[in-house]
């Protein structure tokens, strides 16, 4: 990498080009001296790099902002050029929906207002569009109130500029100012306060509190106030360009162009709960909000950093998180280096795990965190593993409080994270979920911990790593592999007999259809289907449970087999079945042989829903995650069938015009040479050249040919798509309905007909009277870990009621864009007003939807 740009993207850090020194002004003079020197020959290249590494490296913003001041003062044509570039990024980001795009350059533009770049007033229109544009969008008569995800982002975005340069705006153009925060002040008093429901990672336990509490909006509307009142003093925000301040005055600040928001979308005719939902939904999914804050340490670990400090922190890791994604050692030594003046670690982690807990999902996949928080441990190891485990032990404090889908990402976490890590812990800190009921959150998460740990290791490895707690080896998986049923004679002789058939007939390599005929002959007719559905399905399942490739093997080769005996969903239930008793001891392979089975179309989606709420497996909701894990790779599997679709139809639709004006151009060539026409004694003949002719008639059809195949491609797709979603209809009818049938059997016995805000309350596992005076958020990492939640008094058809729930409201979450088109006939056939208002509670805050009660 050439000297100057590494420079430029190596400025503000301890780094071998900068002689390992942080000193601002040594970095920015030795930058600017190279880039000068270059600027004559890499202008082009200077501006896009300086620009690529102010958007994604924006934690030092303030920094090539300073730079570019500098740069001002020599090369006005460069910086107009900066100017420019940024409006149209700004513009098409605006255009697109890019939120972090938007974010970012509005940032950069308030930097370069503080280096005397951009002139204060230009700033402030940008402000006030975003401005019109919100409160026009939360105007009940004008607007689309639906929408307002969008109006806040662009209020956030105001807002969050002002910790950068805010200081400036008030000593240059205070009136302006002042009339984007009087603005502001109005746009608050008409929009709806934003409630969490559906998305807090922990239950509200106190039901006041959701009077009080402030939405993320209003959060950083005080935070900017307090700002205001301290003088617009702050310690997170470098302020580089006041040591070149006498210089900068003398450079000229420019305009910045024009910039316009997007039409809102329009409001529906027929405006019901169900539209206005549905819109609020997609705005939601189009403008998240970036973070849910946790609040899992006290505050006695963060109390020193302001506010306003603590946004701007946040602001630092997210960027480099959502930035460097792509390169974790860079994202750990960006994150470990930023440019403040106090110790971050615990709000640092609070922040990792806020994301990694965000819901409805987080921006990246769980896994991505994991490695991020790895690479800490190793980066900081005197000082962030002790963090990390002070957050395990705030969050496993309070594990009964937290949402059913954060516990199931927390213990995939927490077990990866332990194997990177020779599976160390403490456990005898957790011994005391022994003593506890098998159903409590505590012990359940430890159970499926060591569950998870084994699937990444092996069962002795994991007995050894919890030898210090030993009788802990209680909530171990079994051991052992599959449970074959005619592994002896002394069962029944007869399928011991016909499994032995079965098993020499794969070995001697006859087809799927000698098979097939054999079972019809004389299997069938003699013992019946369910006999031989037993037998040929625990001796293929045998014969492939050597390995995962066997198995693969084993249902290519005989699949077709296993379809003719079970081809409905009776049958195909008790396919399940075999499945979950041949592996009952490893529920990874019951997950994986039941995910393959179905990717063969030999399960349907609606067979194993059925399953799972078979009354057989009822009791296991509460006390193990098995049911749950292989109900979401169902879901999951049918959602990816309908997204790939859906991208096809795009492709395809995009390739269908592509291929029309392919077509169209052909023949209007074919047609121009046709017009050329000679007369040759009287007779007509083609004027052009026979051999073009040729080709262009050629060329002509061709491209028709094309046209009309991709056509023909589009119109499948579209076809297995309204199939598709059809059948996505009547698995979320069928999924819905059964959580509301055993719902209805045990709420009323667990918490009565009116009793559906209480139930929350009772899921807290703390000793009511230490409850009293704790605070909520708990210091967990003391020195001995030892905690005081070894009381656990909620019933087990309480927490049954709970779990399953919590489950409904974690399903409604994460499949809202498949639910939401199906909603009225949902409402009409199963969220009835004769429901148990604490299963319509858990659908509705699913769907982020407040219901009263």
């Amino acid at each position: 990498m050439s000297s100057w740009r590494s420079l430029i993207l190596r400025i503000g850090e301890k780094s071998p080009e900068y002689g390992g020194t942080i000193d601002h002004k040594d970095h920015i003079d030795a930058c600017f001296g190279a880039v000068r020197r270059e600027l004559e020959h890499s202008e082009d290249e200077i501006l896009t790099f300086l620009l690529q590494c102010s958007e994604q490296l924006p934690h030092k913003i303030p920094l090539y902002g300073t730079l570019i001041g500098l740069l001002n003062l020599e090369n006005e044509d460069l910086v107009k050029k900066i100017l420019e570039t940024t409006q149209k990024s700004l513009q098409d980001a605006l255009d697109s929906g890019d939120c972090n795009k938007i974010r970012i350059s509005m940032r950069f533009l308030t930097v370069l207002m503080c280096s005397k770049v951009v002139q204060p007033s230009s700033l402030v229109v940008v402000f006030e569009t975003l401005l019109s544009c919100a409160a026009t969008i939360v105007d009940d008569e004008k607007g689309n109130p639906s929408w307002q995800a969008r109006a806040d982002f662009y209020i956030t975005c105001i807002l969050s500029c002002l910790p950068w340069g805010g200081s400036e705006l008030v000593e240059q153009i205070p009136e302006e100012i002042e009339r984007v925060m009087v603005g502001i002040e109005a746009y608050l008093s008409i929009r709806r306060r934003v409630s969490d429901v559906g998305l807090s990672v922990f239950e509200n336990i106190n039901k006041d509190k959701l009077h009080v509490e402030q939405d993320f909006v209003e959060d950083l509307w005080g935070r900017i106030q307090d700002l205001s009142k301290n003088s617009w003093k702050l310690e997170s925000v470098p302020r580089p360009h006041l040591l070149y301040e006498a210089q900068l005055v003398a450079g000229k600040s420019h305009d910045f162009g024009a910039i316009s928001c997007p039409e809102q979308p329009d409001t529906p005719e027929a405006l019901t709960e169900v539209s206005f939902g549905r819109q609020k939904h997609e705005a939601e999914l189009k403008y998240p909000q970036r973070i849910r804050r946790l609040n899992i340490f006290s505050a006695s670990k963060t109390e020193d950093v302001q506010p306003i400090d603590r946004f701007v922190v946040e602001e630092y890791l997210l960027d480099v998180l959502f930035f460097l994604n792509g390169c974790r050692k860079e994202c750990a030594a960006c994150m470990v280096g930023l440019p403040v003046p106090f110790r971050y670690e615990y709000l640092m982690a609070e922040t990792i795990f806020s994301q990694l807990l965000l819901l409805p999902q987080p921006p990246f996949k769980p896994m991505y965190y994991t490695l991020v928080i790895i690479d800490l441990c190793k980066s900081l190891p005197g000082a962030f593993p002790a963090v990390v485990a002070g957050a395990v032990r705030a969050l496993f404090d309070r594990i009964s409080e937290l949402d059913m889908e954060c516990r199931t990402r927390l213990i995939l976490w927490f077990s990866h994270h332990l194997s990177n890590f020779q599976f160390i812990w403490p456990w005898e800190e957790w011994a005391y979920v022994l003593e506890l009921p098998k159903w409590a959150p505590q012990r359940v998460f430890v159970q499926e911990v060591l569950d998870r740990e084994v699937r990444l290791s092996y069962w002795d490895k994991v007995k050894q790593s919890i030898e210090s707690t030993p009788a802990l080896e209680e909530l171990l998986p079994p051991k052992g592999g599959p449970d074959f049923r005619y592994s002896s004679e002394d069962e029944d002789k007869t399928e011991y007999s016909l499994s032995t058939e079965v098993n020499g007939m794969v070995k001697g390599r006859k087809t799927a259809r000698d098979v097939i005929i054999w079972v019809e002959e004389s299997v069938i007719p003699v013992n019946g289907v369910e006999v031989a559905l037993r037998v040929v399905v625990q001796t293929l399942l045998d014969i492939g449970s050597k390995s995962f490739t066997h198995l693969i093997t084993v249902l290519e080769r005989y699949g077709q087999v296993i379809a003719k005996i079970c081809p409905n969903e009776e049958t195909q239930i008790m396919l399940i079945s075999e499945v979950a008793s041949f592996w009952k001891n490893s529920a990874q392979t019951t997950a994986i042989t039941i995910d393959r089975m179905m990717g063969y179309r030999l399960i349907s989606n609606l067979a194993i829903v059925k399953w799972v709420f078979s009354q057989s497996n009822l009791d296991l909701f509460h006390t193990s995650d098995r049911l749950w894990e292989i109900l979401r790779n169902a879901l999951n599997k049918t959602y990816n069938r309908i997204s790939d679709l859906r991208k096809e139809i795009i492709n395809l639709k995009k390739n269908v015009v592509k291929a029309e004006q392919s077509a169209a151009k052909a023949k209007a060539e074919l047609d121009a040479a046709e017009t050329k026409l000679m007369l040759v004694d009287g007779e007509p003949v083609v004027g052009e050249n026979p051999a073009r002719m040729k080709r262009l008639k050629s060329n002509a059809a061709t491209t028709k040919d094309d046209e009309l195949s991709i056509r023909e491609s589009l119109e499948s797709k579209q076809a297995l798509f309204a199939r598709a979603l059809e059948e996505n209809q009547a698995l979320f009818m069928s999924l819905y309905k059964n959580f509301r049938d055993v719902l209805m059997e045990r709420l009323d016995d667990a918490f009565g007909e009116n009793e559906n805000h209480e139930h929350q309350a009772m899921a807290v596992d703390v000793d009511e009277e230490d409850n009293e005076n704790q605070n909520p958020a708990m210091d967990m990492d003391k020195e001995n870990g030892t905690s005081n939640s070894k009381r656990y008094t909620t019933s087990e058809k309480q927490e049954w009621c709970l779990s399953t729930l919590g489950y409904v409201k974690a399903f409604s979450r994460q499949y809202a864009s498949e639910i939401w088109p199906h909603m009225d006939k949902l409402e009409e056939e199963i969220v009835t007003e004769t429901v148990h208002p604490l299963f319509k509670k858990a659908v509705y805050s699913g769907l982020r939807v407040h219901i009263d009660g």
